[in-house]
């Protein structure tokens, strides 16, 4: 097992500037997931990992060693892409043999490695098939084997599953958890599928623009994000937010939206807050509940919003109910599969104070969700 350590790494092409100052410690045996929209520097950050692509600035180290100018083939890693990148000639023992191969080593080796990988992935049937006789996520295990066989120090792996369909990509992603756990061994994932990174990473790292915004336990960045992207980039549906004014900051913060509704809480302050700054509200759809008009508060302290049912979507076993408040600012509640609300009731939107984040005008965070650790029910 290996650590990586990526010391103020930076890559620019020029003049313009891809990635600025990644400081980040993956530790041996870890599975670390990098996320972001399209354009973040995931890819790129993996890329020069790999040895693909040349580090501008910083240090990358893998173990002990600097492997800033080390070819690919010499730090010890495998990487597994989008593509599956199989000879379409050779079947798909000789595939994952290939490598292996190159590196000398032996028949009896190779055999050994070959079908111990191929039992872990449940492709010890298909050692003799050509990859135009294998289904797309069998293309991919025969990948991963590949990568396998070679008992790198460190995988990387670049959204292997974006090509599968939605139910093949469950089960792999499945598959992909059980080989981390058997193999223990330390791997790097790109992704822009959320849902993948909440259900895969020990860690997760969300990047934007070129830099890394938060890195944490799946459950860290959910109920304590550092700032507002984080906070919507993780959790589907996505985070609710309104715009807020502060009218008070003792003894509680007192916050009026723009249309007249109160909202307090207690709020653990990474900034000062100052009466009259503009900030947004942001709580989770399933910290949220509906009440009639008519019916009594059921928090003493937080948010309360009178709305509009626009849409309710069935799910089984919930609804997500779509509100309109004020004419115009738009929520998603996550219900149970009990609620009975139709498109023009009228509803208020209640949250308890603990479940309310506050964003200031720049992004980030003026207080941790659930800062005693205990989160409020969903509803």
């Amino acid at each position: 097992m290996t650590r990586v350590t990526l010391d103020n790494v930076s890559k620019t092409y020029g003049s313009t500037s891809v990635l600025q100052g990644v400081n980040l410690q993956i530790d041996s045996g870890e599975f670390v997931v990098l996320v972001g929209p399209s354009g973040c520097g995931k890819t790129t950050l993996l890329r020069m990992m790999c040895g693909l692509e040349e580090i501008s600035g910083g240090e990358l180290r893998i173990g002990d060693e600097v492997v800033n100018h080390l070819p690919p083939a010499k730090r010890g890693i495998a990487m597994v892409f989008q593509s599956y990148a199989l000879y379409p000639h050779m079947n798909v023992f000789d595939n994952m043999a290939f490598g292996l191969k190159l590196h000398g080593a032996d028949k009896a080796e190779r055999q050994r490695r070959i079908e111990k990988a191929a039992r872990s992935l449940h492709i010890d049937h298909l050692l003799e098939r050509k990859p135009r006789e294998l289904s797309g996520g069998q293309r991919q295990r025969v990948a991963i084997g590949r990568a396998i066989v070679r008992e790198p120090r460190l995988f990387l792996f670049d959204e292997p599953l974006s090509n599968l369909d939605a139910s093949l990509r469950v089960k792999t992603r499945v598959e992909l958890a059980r080989l981390h756990r058997d193999l223990g061994a330390t791997m790097v994932y790109v992704t822009h599928d959320q849902v993948e990174a909440m259900t895969l990473g020990d860690k997760i790292v969300v990047m934007h623009e070129g830099c890394v915004q938060q890195a944490g336990a799946p459950l860290d960045l959910y109920q304590q994000p550092a700032n507002r992207f984080v906070a919507s980039f993780i959790g589907s549906p996505q985070i609710n937010l309104l715009p807020a004014k502060i009218t008070a900051t003792s003894p509680v913060v007192q916050l009026e939206l723009p249309f007249g509704q109160p909202a307090t809480a207690t709020v653990e302050a990474t900034t000062k807050l100052l009466e009259g700054q503009a900030v947004e509200i942001g709580v989770r759809p399933e910290h949220l509940r509906l009440t009639g008009v008519e019916a009594p508060p059921p928090f003493a302290n937080g948010l309360r919003l009178d709305a509009d049912v626009t849409l309710v979507e069935q799910l089984g076993e919930a609804h997500l109910v779509h509100l309109r408040a004020h004419d115009h600012h738009e929520l998603v509640v996550r219900g149970n599969a009990h609620t009975r609300l139709r498109a023009g009731d009228r509803v208020v939107a209640w949250a308890p104070a603990e479940a309310l984040h506050v964003f200031i005008t720049d992004g980030r965070a003026c207080r941790r969700l659930f800062p005693e650790g205990a989160a409020p029910a969903a509803h």
